[in-house]
């Protein structure tokens, strides 16, 4: 991409009488009815374009949302700097251009500039395309995009490891259960999940954001549209994984293991990618989410041999108005 030019964009259209201005509002539980059609119909398969993307970080990011002419817009913060205001790129449809051109209305009314953060690659390229605009890679928080069949069946020499321990784990703990998560077991992983906190704490303001939000989750699993799986050990829980399908993509969200039990992790990641495999048969990929820029978890997230990995972008457009 190049990243040196300034992108200008075209002269924003001016809401006209019977026509709708951006207002935003924020991001409830109650609102993800009326935003959950929007990610459906969209294809980037990133995170953030997924309600547990967007619902398990309304805070953190301080999200809010506005639907204009069957589009919707996301603003909050900027992905590498929570100070500046960012939207995301609107999905819905309005065509591209048009939906960017509300948005410079929008930021001229309110004196902010035009940014948008964590922008997929195809919109990044489309938007160049049209604005001759630069564009600024978020390398830590591209996401890790995997064969799905890769991950239900770890088959290969490239797997070797990662089989070898969940092996491991079946041979080690024979009596190992597998099982949905549902409102019987759901009182079981939220008293896990509690004992989990304690036992593996971390000095990190972000990782405290994370398990707040993963518990708020468990607690509110009935009314998201969620798929999770639990694996126990001597009756008892050891391990869970919750994620979404959006598509052809199952976006994992939360994967907790106790690390004491051995290949837990793996073993909970194959189960859940091959529960989830055969439950949607179309799902053709699998989605981690990004490292946020973490050694151990980039290096955790590579060693599962990623497809690809899905960057994205800031793109900061001129706005004419301002």
């Amino acid at each position: 991409m190049d990243t040196t030019r300034l992108g200008v964009m075209p002269e924003p259209i001016y809401s006209k009488e019977g026509e709708c201005e951006l207002s935003f509002k924020p991001i409830t539980l109650e609102s993800l009815p009326e935003i959950a059609p929007f990610l459906y119909r969209q294809t980037y398969r990133t995170c953030d374009f997924s309600i547990g993307g967007i619902y398990m970080w309304v805070d953190y990011f301080g999200y809010e949302y506005c639907i204009c002419h069957d589009t919707l817009f996301i603003k909050g913060g900027e992905e590498n700097n929570l100070q500046n205001t960012a939207f995301a790129i609107p999905v819905g449809a309005l065509k591209l251009p048009d939906a960017i051109q509300l948005l410079g209305t929008y930021c001229s009314r309110n004196n902010v500039p035009l940014i948008l953060s964590a922008v997929p690659e195809p919109a990044a390229l489309e938007i160049q395309r049209l604005y001759n605009c630069p564009v600024t890679e978020l390398p830590d928080w591209g996401d890790y995009l995997y064969n799905a069949t890769d991950l239900a069946t770890l088959v290969g020499h490239r797997f070797n490891k990662k089989r070898n321990r969940v092996n491991k784990f079946k041979n080690t703990y024979p009596d190992f259960e597998f099982e949905a998560i549902a409102p019987k077991n759901l009182p079981e992983i939220i008293g896990f999940f509690d004992a989990y906190m304690r036992d593996y704490q971390k000095d990190s303001p972000l990782f405290a954001y994370e398990e707040s939000k993963v518990l708020q989750v468990l607690h509110e699993y009935g009314e998201l549209n969620f798929e999770g799986c639990a694996l126990r050990v001597s009756g008892k829980i050891v391990a869970f994984s919750v994620g979404e399908v959006i598509g052809d993509t199952l976006i994992v969200h939360i994967e907790k293991a106790r690390k004491e039990i051995v290949g837990a992790y793996e073993a909970v990641n194959m189960l859940y990618a091959a529960y989830m495999t055969q439950r949607f048969p179309l799902v053709r990929f699998i989605n981690r989410e990004d490292d946020a820029g973490d050694p151990g978890l980039r290096e955790a997230k590579l060693s599962y041999n990623p497809e690809t990995i899905l960057k994205k972008y800031n793109i900061a457009l001129d706005n004419p108005l301002r």
